[in-house]
């Protein structure tokens, strides 16, 4: 396991973070109460960030930038889980540091606690439905077009910012940090662990069922 691997997991979801909770504080102080065009401004700037972070960072550690990513590869044995101990790591201190980084910015306390709830079947089917996703848009496109993945990866974020009633954190490392900011994009922390664990779910149904398709697929060739 290289340090700059694990470096980059790092800066990348700082990166990742400051777009995510500073383009949320942006777009709410411009949208005069208008909540569509709010959210609009905090989804085109996260998917059009998450190509360039992927360009940028893939040929380093993968831009994994997510827990359920990282421990997608271990589970397909294609990563050891002394490196994916280090990347998960990695992406939670990078996270929250990418939230203090906004709150910075934008003249706000550095430490705050979320108050917006987000609770319910349907948070939790769209946090589910979402990571399914994201993790099926890696593994369908990474098989035949891998120069592609930025791009898909982005572009699915940006679609389920809109279809998911969650907007689509589908990242434990991402709904730990936004804990962390009471703007646009914060999330109780009493309702962490539940994102969470719709999240692991959605990755294990993705990695089992893409693991079927494409084995059946080679079987029929």
């Amino acid at each position: 396991m290289k340090p700059q691997a694990v470096v980059a997991e790092a800066l990348g979801t700082a990166l990742l973070l400051a777009t995510v909770v500073g383009s949320g504080i942006m777009a709410e102080r411009l949208a005069g109460g208008n909540q569509a065009l709010a959210l609009l401004g905090n989804t085109i700037p996260t998917g059009a960030m998450l190509v360039v972070l992927i360009l940028i960072f893939g040929p380093i550690s993968g831009a994994h930038f997510n827990p359920v990513v990282t421990l997608t590869f271990v589970w397909r044995g294609e990563a050891r889980g002394r490196e994916a101990l280090a990347y998960i790591l990695a992406q939670i201190v990078g996270a929250v540091l990418g939230v203090w980084l906004a709150h910075l910015m934008f003249a706000e306390p550095v430490l705050q606690v979320s108050l917006k709830a987000r609770a319910g079947l349907g948070q939790l089917a769209s946090e589910f439905v979402a990571t399914f996703g994201l993790i099926a848009t890696i593994l369908g496109v990474a098989r035949h077009r891998a120069d592609t993945v930025p791009w898909a990866v982005g572009l699915y974020i940006t679609a389920a910012y809109w279809f998911t009633a969650s907007t689509s954190f589908a990242n434990p490392a991402v709904t730990i940090a936004r804990a962390l900011t009471n703007s646009f994009s914060g999330i109780a922390p009493a309702h962490v662990l539940s994102f969470i664990a719709a999240q692991a779910l959605g990755a294990t149904a993705a990695v089992g069922l893409f693991g079927w398709l494409h084995e059946k697929a080679k079987t029929e060739i």
